[in-house]
């Protein structure tokens, strides 16, 4: 199953979501590959720390092959690093990728990485992707390569605001590029059920018939202790009410 984190607003948390579900599979004993699209290599650093300096490999040279003849041509599965946890690994990002991007999308290279993904399909049980916070080649390459999408939504009027045109440009990728595509759910980040905002907006998406995912997924200073430790929760703290949302989090998702 290949899902793709995706909002066009920066700062909803998708690095912080992709990498702890990606961390709830590989515990789970699932093969698990985390894809980091974004260039500022937020999951990367997660995931490895400070192993992430001085990586010979990453997404930009796999995209640059694709933009070159190569008699023989690195396999997929040489663009991926293991990670200090089990079952987890990862294609890194590089800031290099935002140079390459003009270059991809005149050469047409939008089916490059689900082609990549198809190649080490039976490789892995579950892949999560990382996506910049906008709708550029990474992203829409990212969108036909899943099967599934994941929205993370801040509870805020701006983020409500900027869903519905997600929504559609998600429908147009799925119309003109990946039937298989779905919206799986709105994944409801930094929730603070004490505060009535976020308890209206929830319920307001609920009432109009929009996927909302639960368990919401609690506000806490811990994620940041995650962050800067470089361990997803489910490493850092196992019985934190957090860790026990993205674990139950995980467990919603379909499995097919």
């Amino acid at each position: 199953m290949r899902r793709v984190i995706f909002n066009q607003k920066g700062g909803v948390g998708k690095s912080t979501i992709t990498c702890n579900l990606a961390a709830v599979s590989a515990q789970q004993g699932l093969r698990t590959l985390v894809l980091d699209l974004d260039a500022q290599g937020n999951s990367t650093r997660y995931l490895l720390g400070h192993q992430a300096d001085g990586l010979t490999v990453d997404l930009a040279g796999f995209f640059d092959q694709t933009l070159k003849f190569n008699l023989h041509p690195r396999s997929t599965a040489e663009f991926v690093v293991p990670t200090p946890f089990e079952n987890l690994h990862l294609m890194p990002s590089s800031p290099a990728l935002e140079e390459l991007q003009g270059k991809l999308e005149s050469r047409y290279k939008i089916y490059k990485l689900r082609d990549a993904l198809d190649e080490i399909a039976d490789q892995y049980d579950r892949v999560y992707i990382d996506t910049p916070p906008a709708l550029n080649f990474y992203t829409r390459s990212a969108l036909i390569a899943a099967e599934r999408c994941l929205v993370p939504f801040d509870c805020d009027d701006f983020s409500r605001r900027a869903l519905y045109a997600l929504l559609e440009n998600v429908q147009e990728i799925q119309t003109d590029h990946n039937r298989k595509l779905q919206v799986e759910g709105i994944i409801v980040n930094q929730f603070q059920a004490r505060a009535s905002l976020p308890r209206k907006v929830v319920a307001e998406l609920i009432a109009e018939g929009l996927p909302v995912l639960q368990p919401y997924l609690s506000s806490t200073v811990k994620v940041k202790e995650s962050h800067e430790q470089a361990l997803p929760m489910v490493h850092l703290d196992p019985k934190h009410r957090l860790t026990t949302e993205y674990i139950a989090l995980h467990d919603a998702l379909r499995a097919d």
